[in-house]
């Protein structure tokens, strides 16, 4: 009997939404280790409404491929598709907030393009643009007070963005099932971080994105060393009581 191939998550937006979800999902947990360990309470409260925003975008993400939390807790690392850039370490907070940046401006200018058009993400990425929004402020606002602040915030702040730039490269590879100009994308992020990073009185990372070697197989599932670990620590409570209802 002829008819349509059926359609399979490598070739359908469910791999896109995986991608996306996973990104948001990592981040959350990351900006989550944060709380009781920010510098003063009004950032503890920030970057927990962050989390929060970016966790409701993974439920709605990956709800669009299966069951959310057996996607969330119960697949290995390889299974995972986010990129390498999220799941870095938090380190100090001007690492946290370099991490911000990059991801923030990346993902309000994708969410910018998704919202116009009319995919399967629109009405997500509609919502969610508001969201990220204030995502990227955030962001913004802390570089140019680290940056332009004392000699100390200063030095972290570029340590911070150098270290991480490496790790942007791979934002911008194309996702299967997930329509967006790529080009149009790099090159509006490029403006807008190099707008802030100079303003902030500090340089732009030099060399190529990448670094001086190929970061970026995240959506291959080939992830960096902590993330093992920080998978372990988020899955620990779901896999050691399997079913269990609050």
């Amino acid at each position: 009997m002829s008819g349509a191939p059926a359609t399979t998550p490598e070739t359908s937006p469910a791999t896109a939404a995986l991608a996306l979800g996973d990104d948001a999902l990592v981040l959350s947990h990351r900006l989550g280790e944060w709380a009781g360990h920010a510098p003063v309470l009004e950032e503890e409260v920030a970057l927990a409404n962050i989390a929060l925003d970016l966790l409701g975008q993974a439920r709605a993400l990956l709800s669009l491929v299966g069951d959310e939390d057996e996607l969330a807790f119960l697949r290995e690392e390889r299974a995972f598709r986010n990129t390498q850039l999220v799941e870095q370490p938090n380190g100090d907070f001007a690492r946290t907030i370099a991490r911000q940046l990059y991801f923030s401006v990346y993902q309000h200018l994708l969410y910018g393009q998704l919202a116009a058009g009319d995919g399967p993400f629109a009405p997500l990425a509609a919502k969610a643009v508001k969201e990220v929004a204030y995502h990227r402020d955030h962001a913004e606002q802390w570089t140019l007070r680290l940056g332009d602040g004392t000699e100390e915030s200063r030095s972290r702040m570029q340590r911070a963005l150098d270290a991480l730039w490496r790790y942007t490269g791979e934002l911008f590879e194309p996702v299967e099932g997930l329509t967006a100009d790529r080009a149009a994308l790099r090159e509006g992020w490029l403006a807008a971080v190099t707008e802030v990073v100079e303003r902030a009185t500090l340089r732009m990372p030099e060399g190529p994105q990448g670094g001086a070697w190929a970061a970026g197989a995240g959506r291959q599932g080939i992830h960096t060393e902590p993330f093992g670990r920080m998978l372990a620590e988020m899955q620990h409570l779901h896999r050691s009581h399997p079913g269990a209802s609050w």
